[in-house]
């Protein structure tokens, strides 16, 4: 399943006052894309900004959005989950989801997935934190020798990002060796906007 992530500037002070901007057209205009989720920041994202993850038909994604009378300026970069999700639907729970951005070969992308895989086994089973990766992605496009992977995880505050800098058993090694095969990375703290049914 294709998917895109977004991130757009409104032209509204603050993302409570962008994101009812941006509800009466946003939905009708993005579809066949579906909203997997809409975030706005706590850290790295500026107020008048808002995260926008759509999955599904999402090649119209970047012009629809930038189109928007609502919008004044939209960064859309195609990617596909590798590990996770492994199911396509929409986020509906509260709490802190980080954004994180990794610099990589393409030629690692397998090896980074796999090893996430298997540090999540005990990442997740941790009683100090509450934590859940939500999806590991990698470009669409991946004929250049170097691009991105982005990971987002759900924490339950703050508190719990801070705690799970420590992971337990094997996943601060396993995490380790993935840091090894990066160039660098940039994370975006956001909470979900909840939408209404």
């Amino acid at each position: 399943m294709a998917y895109a992530f977004t991130r757009l500037k409104t032209n509204a002070p603050d993302f409570a006052a962008a994101h009812g901007a941006l509800r009466a057209d946003a939905d009708a205009a993005l579809a066949p894309a579906t909203v997997w989720g809409v975030f706005h920041g706590l850290f790295g994202i500026g107020s008048n900004e808002l995260i926008l993850v759509t999955y599904g038909d999402v090649g119209g994604v970047q012009d629809t959005v930038a189109g928007l009378p609502e919008v004044a300026g939209a960064e859309t970069i195609l990617i596909e989950p590798t590990v996770r999700p492994t199911e396509d639907a929409p986020r509906t729970r509260e709490g802190l989801y980080v954004f994180r951005f990794f610099a990589v070969e393409h030629k690692d992308v397998d090896e980074i997935a796999a090893l996430s895989f298997e540090a999540w086994k005990d990442f997740e089973t941790a009683d100090v934190y509450a934590a859940e990766p939500q999806g590991l992605f990698c470009q669409q496009d991946r004929s250049a020798p170097a691009g991105r992977m982005l990971l987002c995880t759900w924490y339950d505050g703050l508190n719990s990002w801070q705690a799970s800098r420590t992971p337990p058993g094997q996943a601060r090694e396993k995490f380790r060796r993935r840091q090894a095969l990066t160039q660098g990375t940039v994370a975006y703290a956001t909470r979900l906007v909840l939408r209404q049914p």
